[in-house]
C-alpha cells in the first residue's frame, strides 16, 4: 500500500510502490478511484487517474491491484453503452443519476442474466485456442461464438447444454493432467493485441453505400482509413453515415473526446434505424463507447484501446468488425497534457516525441486475418479514425503522424462544406 505525495491534475504521485508494474491499475484514495501507473522510478510511480481528481490530498492511500487495465468480453457487449474504462452508462445512471459519480464500479457485463448455450464439441474431441465450443444468441443479428481463450487447449472432459450466466463454468478442458474451466466469458488487457494466426492482404472492399468513397477511395476490409477536417467539414456526419450503411457485421464506435449531444444523436437514431440486410434496429449490431469531452482527460486513451479490443474479440469469432474513432485528436491531446504533466521532452507543437509511435501501435492493430483455431476462420478490423487539426491545417503532427500509418486519406474540405457540398471529400487530395 502506497501513500499520495503530489497531486497535479489527472497526474498523481505515489511513494511506497515498490514491487508494482507499468500499466497496473491502482485504487487512489479514499474514494477509490481507478488509476493506472505510467511511470516507475524506485518506489515512487506517476499514476495517471481515469476520473476527476478534484478534493484529492497527499496522504491518501494508493493501492496497487496486481492486474493490468483489461476488458470483460462475453455476451452482452453488444447493445451497451460503454464510458472510457468499459463502465455501463446506463447502470450507472440508475445508480448514482444523470452525472458518473466519483469511484463507482458496476461490472460491465450483466452477470445475472442467463444466456441459452447450444455446444458444437462433444466430450473427447480435442481443441486448441481459439476453437469454437458452442454458442450464444446475443442479439437477433449476432451470435457470440464461445471460444476456447488464447494459450488454453486439450481433451473436452465435460460440456454443458442450457442456460448459464457468463461466469458459469461450459466446459471442462484437460491438458497434461490439468483441468481448464472455460465460461463464455474471457477477460483481456486492452494495451495487448489479441492473437491470430496469420495476416491476410486486404483485397475484400468495404462497401459503405457512400457512392464517393466506394469509387473513387474505396476502403477494404482490415484497412484503416483517416478522415482529417476543420471544424464544420462534417467528420462526424460522416463517421454516423459509415456507422450506419457500412457493410461490416459489428460496428464499435469510440467518442473520444469529442461533444456529448454528438453521441446523443448516436443513441436516439441508432435504435430506430433499420438494418438494410434484416429489418431490424441498428444498435443491435452496435457497441458505443463514449467518452465525451466533459469525462475526464486520461480515459481518452483508455476508450481508444477498450473499442480495438472489443472489435478483435468479434474479428476473433470470424465477424468483419468496423471500429470507428472520433476523434483521434483529442486522445492525442490527452496524450500531450500527461506528457506534459509528467515533465518529458516535448516534441513538435508540444506532443510528444513518441505520438507516433502510438498512433502506429493502434493503427496496426486493424487487419484482415486468418483467426485462431482447428478449422480456417477470416475475420476483419477496419479503423477509421477521425482527426480535427486546429484551424484546418494538416501540416500538424497528428494529421501528418496519422498519414504515415493510414491507407485511405478522405480528406474534407471547408471551401465544399461551405457551398453546402456533402460529404465534402476534397477529390483532388484524397486517396486510397
Amino acid at each position: 500500500m502506497g501513500k499520495i505525495i503530489r497531486v497535479a491534475g489527472s497526474l498523481v504521485e505515489a511513494d511506497g510502490m515498490r514491487g508494482s508494474a507499468m500499466y497496473e491499475l491502482v485504487k487512489i484514495g479514499d474514494e477509490g478511484l481507478i488509476g493506472e501507473i505510467i511511470k516507475l522510478v524506485g518506489d515512487r510511480a506517476s499514476i495517471q487517474v481515469y476520473e476527476d481528481t478534484t478534493g484529492l490530498k497527499p496522504g491518501e492511500p494508493a493501492e496497487g491491484m496486481k492486474k493490468p487495465l483489461c476488458v470483460e468480453l462475453g455476451p452482452g457487449v453488444l447493445k451497451s453503452i460503454y464510458d472510457g474504462i468499459q463502465r455501463p452508462l446506463d447502470l450507472i445512471k440508475n445508480k448514482t443519476g444523470d452525472y458518473i459519480s466519483r469511484g463507482v464500479s458496476v461490472p460491465p457485463i450483466d452477470k445475472k442474466k442467463r444466456w441459452k448455450f447450444v455446444p458444437k464439441v462433444k466430450v473427447g474431441d480435442k481443441l486448441v485456442s481459439g476453437d469454437i465450443i458452442g454458442e450464444i444468441e446475443e442479439t437477433k443479428v449476432i451470435t457470440n461464438r464461445v471460444m476456447v481463450p488464447p494459450g488454453i487447449g486439450g481433451t473436452v472432459e465435460r460440456i454443458e447444454d442450457g442456460k448459464f450466466k457468463v461466469t458459469d463454468t461450459i466446459c471442462v478442458l484437460k491438458e497434461d493432467g490439468k483441468e481448464h474451466e472455460i465460461s463464455s466469458m474471457q477477460i483481456w488487457p486492452v494495451r495487448k493485441p489479441r492473437p491470430f494466426r496469420r495476416k491476410l492482404e486486404s483485397n475484400v472492399p468495404l462497401i459503405s453505400g457512400q457512392r464517393v468513397f466506394d469509387t473513387f477511395f474505396p476502403l477494404a476490409k482490415g484497412g484503416t482509413a483517416a478522415i482529417p477536417g476543420g471544424f464544420g467539414t462534417g467528420k462526424t456526419v460522416s463517421q454516423h453515415q459509415l456507422a450506419k450503411w457500412v457493410d461490416a457485421e459489428v460496428i464499435i464506435y469510440v467518442g473520444c473526446g469529442e461533444r456529448g449531444n454528438e453521441m446523443t444523436e448516436v443513441l436516439e437514431e441508432f435504435p430506430e434505424l433499420e438494418d438494410p440486410k434484416n429489418k431490424l434496429p441498428l444498435m443491435e449490431r452496435t457497441c458505443l463507447i463514449a467518452n465525451t469531452s466533459n469525462m475526464p482527460v486520461a480515459a481518452r486513451e483508455a476508450s481508444v484501446y477498450t473499442g480495438i479490443t472489443l472489435a478483435e474479440y468479434y474479428r476473433d469469432m470470424g465477424y468483419d468488425t468496423a471500429l470507428m474513432a472520433d476523434s483521434t485528436s483529442r486522445w492525442a491531446e490527452a496524450m500531450r497534457e500527461i506528457s506534459g504533466r509528467l515533465e518529458e521532452m516535448p516534441g513538435e507543437e508540444g506532443y510528444p516525441a513518441y505520438l507516433a509511435s502510438r498512433l502506429a501501435e493502434f493503427y496496426e492493430r486493424s487487419g484482415r486475418v486468418i483467426t485462431l483455431g482447428g478449422e480456417e476462420r477470416i475475420g476483419s478490423v477496419s479503423v477509421i479514425g477521425a482527426v480535427s487539426p486546429p484551424g484546418g491545417d494538416f501540416s500538424e503532427p497528428v494529421t501528418q503522424n496519422t498519414l504515415r500509418v493510414t491507407h485511405v486519406f478522405w480528406a474534407l474540405d471547408a471551401k465544399l462544406a461551405d457551398r453546402r457540398h456533402f460529404p465534402s471529400i476534397n477529390w483532388l487530395t484524397s486517396y486510397s
